[in-house]
Protein backbone atom coordinates (compact mmCIF):
# COMPACT_ATOMS: atom_id res chain seq x y z
CA UNK A 1 0.00 0.00 0.00
CA UNK A 2 1.47 3.35 -1.02
CA UNK A 3 1.64 6.41 1.17
CA UNK A 4 -1.05 8.08 -0.93
CA UNK A 5 -3.55 5.33 -0.22
CA UNK A 6 -2.76 4.96 3.47
CA UNK A 7 -5.62 6.01 5.75
CA UNK A 8 -4.68 8.90 8.03
CA UNK A 9 -4.24 7.87 11.60
CA UNK A 10 -6.71 9.26 14.14
CA UNK A 11 -5.44 11.97 16.44
CA UNK A 12 -6.04 9.75 19.50
CA UNK A 13 -4.55 6.58 18.03
CA UNK A 14 -1.48 6.89 20.24
CA UNK A 15 -3.58 7.07 23.42
CA UNK A 16 -4.14 3.97 25.56
CA UNK A 17 -7.26 1.97 24.75
CA UNK A 18 -9.13 2.78 28.03
CA UNK A 19 -8.57 6.49 27.40
CA UNK A 20 -9.85 6.20 23.83
CA UNK A 21 -12.93 4.35 25.00
CA UNK A 22 -13.61 7.00 27.63
CA UNK A 23 -13.27 9.80 25.10
CA UNK A 24 -15.63 7.98 22.73
CA UNK A 25 -18.25 7.52 25.46
CA UNK A 26 -17.94 11.07 26.82
CA UNK A 27 -20.23 12.80 24.25
CA UNK A 28 -22.97 10.27 25.02
CA UNK A 29 -22.56 10.64 28.79
CA UNK A 30 -22.19 14.41 28.80
CA UNK A 31 -25.94 15.27 28.99
CA UNK A 32 -26.41 12.95 31.97
CA UNK A 33 -23.26 14.24 33.64
CA UNK A 34 -24.48 17.81 33.27
CA UNK A 35 -27.87 16.97 34.80
CA UNK A 36 -26.29 15.06 37.67
CA UNK A 37 -23.79 17.85 38.23
CA UNK A 38 -26.46 20.55 38.39
CA UNK A 39 -29.12 18.68 40.38
CA UNK A 40 -27.08 16.20 42.48
CA UNK A 41 -23.38 16.93 42.84
CA UNK A 42 -23.61 20.72 43.16
CA UNK A 43 -26.36 20.62 45.86
CA UNK A 44 -24.37 17.96 47.71
CA UNK A 45 -21.19 20.02 47.71
CA UNK A 46 -23.16 23.15 48.58
CA UNK A 47 -24.76 21.39 51.56
CA UNK A 48 -21.35 20.34 52.87
CA UNK A 49 -20.20 23.96 52.51
CA UNK A 50 -23.24 25.46 54.24
CA UNK A 51 -22.77 23.09 57.16
CA UNK A 52 -19.69 25.05 58.18
CA UNK A 53 -21.62 28.32 58.58
CA UNK A 54 -24.34 29.84 60.75
CA UNK A 55 -26.43 32.47 59.01
CA UNK A 56 -29.25 34.81 60.00
CA UNK A 57 -32.82 34.46 58.77
CA UNK A 58 -32.20 36.79 55.81
CA UNK A 59 -28.90 35.12 54.81
CA UNK A 60 -27.16 38.48 54.84
CA UNK A 61 -24.45 37.38 57.26
CA UNK A 62 -22.62 34.11 57.68
CA UNK A 63 -20.37 33.09 60.56
CA UNK A 64 -17.84 30.33 60.01
CA UNK A 65 -18.00 27.74 62.79
CA UNK A 66 -16.18 24.84 61.12
CA UNK A 67 -17.05 21.36 62.35
CA UNK A 68 -18.63 22.68 65.55
CA UNK A 69 -22.06 22.74 63.91
CA UNK A 70 -21.60 19.19 62.64
CA UNK A 71 -20.74 18.01 66.16
CA UNK A 72 -23.60 19.96 67.72
CA UNK A 73 -26.28 18.75 65.30
CA UNK A 74 -25.19 15.13 64.94
CA UNK A 75 -24.56 14.77 68.68
CA UNK A 76 -27.86 16.25 69.80
CA UNK A 77 -30.63 14.23 71.38
CA UNK A 78 -33.09 15.64 68.82
CA UNK A 79 -31.12 14.18 65.94
CA UNK A 80 -30.94 10.77 67.63
CA UNK A 81 -34.67 10.83 68.32
CA UNK A 82 -35.45 11.81 64.72
CA UNK A 83 -33.24 9.00 63.49
CA UNK A 84 -35.02 6.49 65.73
CA UNK A 85 -38.41 7.71 64.49
CA UNK A 86 -37.24 7.42 60.87
CA UNK A 87 -35.92 3.89 61.41
CA UNK A 88 -39.14 2.87 63.17
CA UNK A 89 -41.16 4.34 60.32
CA UNK A 90 -39.11 2.27 57.85
CA UNK A 91 -39.79 -0.90 59.84
CA UNK A 92 -43.50 -0.09 59.95
CA UNK A 93 -43.78 0.48 56.20
CA UNK A 94 -41.25 -1.53 54.17
CA UNK A 95 -41.91 -5.12 55.26
CA UNK A 96 -45.73 -4.86 55.44
CA UNK A 97 -45.82 -3.22 52.00
CA UNK A 98 -43.74 -6.02 50.49
CA UNK A 99 -45.77 -8.76 52.19
CA UNK A 100 -49.10 -7.29 51.08
CA UNK A 101 -47.74 -6.58 47.58
CA UNK A 102 -46.52 -10.18 47.28
CA UNK A 103 -49.90 -11.54 48.39
CA UNK A 104 -51.79 -9.36 45.90
CA UNK A 105 -49.31 -10.18 43.12
CA UNK A 106 -49.84 -13.92 43.66
CA UNK A 107 -53.59 -13.41 43.41
CA UNK A 108 -53.23 -11.24 40.31
CA UNK A 109 -50.99 -13.85 38.68
CA UNK A 110 -53.74 -16.46 38.63
CA UNK A 111 -55.12 -17.40 35.21
CA UNK A 112 -58.75 -16.54 35.85
CA UNK A 113 -61.38 -14.74 33.77
CA UNK A 114 -61.41 -11.01 34.47
CA UNK A 115 -58.16 -11.08 36.43
CA UNK A 116 -57.04 -7.95 34.54
CA UNK A 117 -59.65 -5.97 36.46
CA UNK A 118 -58.18 -7.09 39.76
CA UNK A 119 -54.67 -6.31 38.57
CA UNK A 120 -55.81 -2.77 37.83
CA UNK A 121 -57.45 -2.45 41.24
CA UNK A 122 -54.44 -3.83 43.12
CA UNK A 123 -52.02 -1.48 41.37
CA UNK A 124 -54.31 1.57 41.39
CA UNK A 125 -52.66 3.10 44.47
CA UNK A 126 -49.63 3.79 42.29
CA UNK A 127 -51.61 6.55 40.58
CA UNK A 128 -52.61 8.22 43.85
CA UNK A 129 -50.59 11.25 44.88
CA UNK A 130 -49.32 11.79 48.40
CA UNK A 131 -51.95 14.47 48.98
CA UNK A 132 -54.80 12.21 47.86
CA UNK A 133 -53.60 9.31 50.01
CA UNK A 134 -53.13 11.55 53.04
CA UNK A 135 -56.56 13.17 52.77
CA UNK A 136 -58.14 9.75 52.24
CA UNK A 137 -56.68 8.41 55.48
CA UNK A 138 -57.42 11.68 57.23
CA UNK A 139 -61.10 10.95 56.55
CA UNK A 140 -60.87 7.19 57.20
CA UNK A 141 -59.29 7.75 60.62
CA UNK A 142 -61.37 10.76 61.57
CA UNK A 143 -62.51 10.40 65.22
CA UNK A 144 -66.19 11.08 64.49
CA UNK A 145 -66.89 10.24 60.83
CA UNK A 146 -64.08 7.78 60.11
CA UNK A 147 -65.11 4.46 58.58
CA UNK A 148 -62.39 2.60 60.48
CA UNK A 149 -63.78 3.82 63.78
CA UNK A 150 -67.20 2.45 62.87
CA UNK A 151 -65.66 -0.91 62.02
CA UNK A 152 -63.85 -0.93 65.38
CA UNK A 153 -67.16 -0.24 67.06
CA UNK A 154 -68.55 -3.48 65.65
CA UNK A 155 -65.92 -5.35 67.68
CA UNK A 156 -66.64 -3.56 70.92
CA UNK A 157 -63.99 -0.85 70.59
CA UNK A 158 -65.78 2.46 70.92
CA UNK A 159 -64.20 5.32 69.00
CA UNK A 160 -66.84 7.83 70.11
CA UNK A 161 -65.06 9.11 73.21
CA UNK A 162 -61.66 10.47 72.32
CA UNK A 163 -59.47 11.66 75.16
CA UNK A 164 -56.03 13.24 75.02
CA UNK A 165 -54.23 12.05 78.12
CA UNK A 166 -52.21 9.35 76.29
CA UNK A 167 -52.18 5.60 76.73
CA UNK A 168 -53.45 2.75 74.62
CA UNK A 169 -57.00 2.49 75.92
CA UNK A 170 -59.18 2.16 78.96
CA UNK A 171 -62.06 -0.15 79.77
CA UNK A 172 -65.47 1.23 80.66
CA UNK A 173 -67.71 -1.66 81.59
CA UNK A 174 -67.69 -4.12 78.70
CA UNK A 175 -66.51 -1.52 76.13
CA UNK A 176 -62.98 -0.43 75.36
CA UNK A 177 -62.56 3.27 74.57
CA UNK A 178 -59.56 4.36 72.57
CA UNK A 179 -57.56 7.05 74.31
CA UNK A 180 -56.35 9.80 72.03
CA UNK A 181 -57.22 10.32 68.37
CA UNK A 182 -55.22 8.59 65.64
CA UNK A 183 -53.15 11.60 64.64
CA UNK A 184 -52.97 13.36 68.02
CA UNK A 185 -51.87 10.47 70.21
CA UNK A 186 -48.08 9.98 70.37
CA UNK A 187 -48.59 6.22 70.51
CA UNK A 188 -50.63 6.12 67.29
CA UNK A 189 -49.49 9.05 65.15
CA UNK A 190 -46.55 7.28 63.49
CA UNK A 191 -48.61 4.12 62.98
CA UNK A 192 -51.37 6.16 61.35
CA UNK A 193 -48.93 7.78 58.92
CA UNK A 194 -47.45 4.35 58.24
CA UNK A 195 -50.86 3.01 57.23
CA UNK A 196 -51.19 5.72 54.59
CA UNK A 197 -47.66 5.06 53.37
CA UNK A 198 -48.23 1.31 53.13
CA UNK A 199 -51.37 1.93 51.08
CA UNK A 200 -49.38 4.14 48.68
CA UNK A 201 -46.53 1.66 48.29
CA UNK A 202 -48.61 -1.50 47.80
CA UNK A 203 -49.51 -0.67 44.20
CA UNK A 204 -45.88 -0.24 43.12
CA UNK A 205 -44.70 -3.38 44.90
CA UNK A 206 -47.58 -5.40 43.45
CA UNK A 207 -46.52 -4.43 39.93
CA UNK A 208 -42.85 -5.19 40.61
CA UNK A 209 -43.51 -8.60 42.14
CA UNK A 210 -46.17 -9.49 39.56
CA UNK A 211 -43.63 -8.82 36.81
CA UNK A 212 -41.27 -11.22 38.56
CA UNK A 213 -43.93 -13.90 38.94
CA UNK A 214 -44.65 -13.83 35.22
CA UNK A 215 -41.01 -14.66 34.48
CA UNK A 216 -40.97 -17.83 36.59
CA UNK A 217 -41.00 -20.83 34.20
CA UNK A 218 -43.91 -23.23 34.61
CA UNK A 219 -41.44 -26.11 34.24
CA UNK A 220 -40.10 -25.39 37.72
CA UNK A 221 -43.53 -25.76 39.30
CA UNK A 222 -44.21 -28.91 37.28
CA UNK A 223 -40.93 -30.43 38.45
CA UNK A 224 -41.73 -29.48 42.03
CA UNK A 225 -45.17 -31.10 41.81
CA UNK A 226 -43.64 -34.28 40.39
CA UNK A 227 -41.28 -34.35 43.38
CA UNK A 228 -44.31 -34.19 45.68
CA UNK A 229 -44.02 -30.53 46.72
CA UNK A 230 -47.23 -28.90 47.92
CA UNK A 231 -48.27 -25.31 47.36
CA UNK A 232 -46.36 -23.99 50.37
CA UNK A 233 -43.21 -25.89 49.42
CA UNK A 234 -43.47 -24.60 45.86
CA UNK A 235 -43.82 -21.05 47.15
CA UNK A 236 -40.91 -21.39 49.58
CA UNK A 237 -38.47 -23.26 47.34
CA UNK A 238 -39.44 -22.05 43.86
CA UNK A 239 -41.34 -18.77 43.95
CA UNK A 240 -39.35 -16.91 46.62
CA UNK A 241 -35.88 -17.74 45.20
CA UNK A 242 -36.99 -16.69 41.72
CA UNK A 243 -38.53 -13.51 43.13
CA UNK A 244 -35.42 -12.58 45.10
CA UNK A 245 -34.24 -9.88 42.63
CA UNK A 246 -37.65 -8.18 42.72
CA UNK A 247 -37.92 -8.49 46.50
CA UNK A 248 -34.42 -7.07 46.87
CA UNK A 249 -35.27 -4.17 44.56
CA UNK A 250 -38.51 -3.53 46.45
CA UNK A 251 -36.61 -3.50 49.75
CA UNK A 252 -34.11 -0.95 48.46
CA UNK A 253 -36.80 1.28 46.96
CA UNK A 254 -39.07 0.96 49.99
CA UNK A 255 -36.24 1.85 52.38
CA UNK A 256 -35.36 4.94 50.36
CA UNK A 257 -39.03 5.95 50.18
CA UNK A 258 -39.43 5.59 53.94
CA UNK A 259 -36.36 7.68 54.74
CA UNK A 260 -37.52 10.34 52.28
CA UNK A 261 -41.18 10.43 53.33
CA UNK A 262 -42.41 13.97 53.81
CA UNK A 263 -45.79 14.82 52.23
CA UNK A 264 -47.94 12.47 54.29
CA UNK A 265 -46.24 13.55 57.51
CA UNK A 266 -46.70 17.21 56.65
CA UNK A 267 -50.40 16.78 55.90
CA UNK A 268 -51.38 14.34 58.65
CA UNK A 269 -49.30 15.13 61.75
CA UNK A 270 -46.82 17.96 61.02
CA UNK A 271 -44.23 15.88 62.86
CA UNK A 272 -46.24 15.73 66.08
CA UNK A 273 -47.53 15.22 68.58
CA UNK A 274 -44.45 15.90 70.76
CA UNK A 275 -42.24 15.00 67.76
CA UNK A 276 -43.47 11.40 67.76
CA UNK A 277 -43.67 11.41 63.94
CA UNK A 278 -40.84 13.87 63.26
CA UNK A 279 -38.61 12.03 60.81
CA UNK A 280 -35.18 13.14 59.70
CA UNK A 281 -36.39 14.59 56.43
CA UNK A 282 -39.18 16.52 58.15
CA UNK A 283 -36.61 17.86 60.59
CA UNK A 284 -34.54 19.10 57.64
CA UNK A 285 -37.59 20.95 56.36
CA UNK A 286 -38.44 22.58 59.68
CA UNK A 287 -34.85 23.57 60.42
CA UNK A 288 -34.30 25.06 56.99
CA UNK A 289 -37.65 26.65 56.09
CA UNK A 290 -39.29 27.34 59.46
CA UNK A 291 -36.40 27.95 61.84
CA UNK A 292 -34.15 29.35 59.07
CA UNK A 293 -31.16 27.34 60.31
CA UNK A 294 -29.79 26.54 56.87
CA UNK A 295 -26.49 25.26 58.23
CA UNK A 296 -28.13 22.79 60.63
CA UNK A 297 -30.51 21.62 57.89
CA UNK A 298 -27.55 21.07 55.56
CA UNK A 299 -25.78 18.96 58.18
CA UNK A 300 -28.86 16.78 58.60
CA UNK A 301 -29.21 16.48 54.82
CA UNK A 302 -25.62 15.23 54.53
CA UNK A 303 -26.28 12.78 57.36
CA UNK A 304 -29.41 11.49 55.59
CA UNK A 305 -27.45 11.03 52.37
CA UNK A 306 -24.72 9.05 54.13
CA UNK A 307 -27.28 6.94 56.00
CA UNK A 308 -28.97 5.97 52.74
CA UNK A 309 -25.61 5.11 51.16
CA UNK A 310 -24.62 2.96 54.15
CA UNK A 311 -28.05 1.30 54.29
CA UNK A 312 -27.98 0.43 50.60
CA UNK A 313 -24.45 -0.94 50.89
CA UNK A 314 -25.41 -3.07 53.89
CA UNK A 315 -28.43 -4.48 52.05
CA UNK A 316 -26.19 -5.43 49.13
CA UNK A 317 -23.73 -7.12 51.48
CA UNK A 318 -26.37 -8.92 53.54
CA UNK A 319 -28.13 -10.30 50.47
CA UNK A 320 -24.95 -11.39 48.72
CA UNK A 321 -25.35 -15.05 47.75
CA UNK A 322 -29.10 -14.97 48.37
CA UNK A 323 -30.33 -13.23 45.23
CA UNK A 324 -30.81 -15.21 42.01
CA UNK A 325 -30.40 -13.55 38.63
CA UNK A 326 -31.29 -15.71 35.65
CA UNK A 327 -30.97 -18.86 37.70
CA UNK A 328 -27.55 -17.90 39.08
CA UNK A 329 -26.93 -16.86 42.64
CA UNK A 330 -25.05 -13.60 43.21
Amino acid sequence: MTAATERPRSWNAALPKPVRQSLTALPFLLPSLILFGVFVFYPLIKSVYLGFFISNAFHTKQIYVGFDQYREVLGSSEFRKNLVVTSTFALYTVLPSIVIGTFLAIIANQKLPGIVVFRTIFSSTLAASVAIASVTFLVLLHPSIGVLNEVLGWFGVSPKLWLSDGGWGQQQGSTWTLVGAWFTNPNWALISVSLATIWMNVGLFTIIILAGLQTVPDDLYESARIDGAGRWAQFWHVTLPMLSPMLFFATIVGSIFSFQAFGQIRILTQGGPVDSSRTLLYSIYTEGFENFRIGAASVEAIALFLILVILTTLLFRLTAGRVFYGGERT
